[in-house]
């Protein structure tokens, strides 16, 4: 069974999360011969205060 964890800043929408579970999913199953049923996703909102890139907080950078 294939896991896969997706850490992603908080905010993304329902529908955004459904379309990349779907997405990844079919990667998974075209590149790794595996049942779609057998593919768990993990997605892991940060927040952005707590994660940094560069030495900065994403919460102290101008939104993207």
């Amino acid at each position: 069974m294939p896991l896969v964890s997706i850490k992603i800043l908080e905010g993304r929408t329902i529908e955004q999360k459904r379309g990349m579970a779907k997405d990844v999913t079919e990667a998974i199953v075209k590149n790794v011969g595996c049942p779609a049923a057998a593919v768990q996703i993990d997605i892991v909102e940060l927040k952005p205060e707590n994660i940094s890139q560069g030495g900065k907080l994403f919460s102290d950078k101008p939104p993207m």
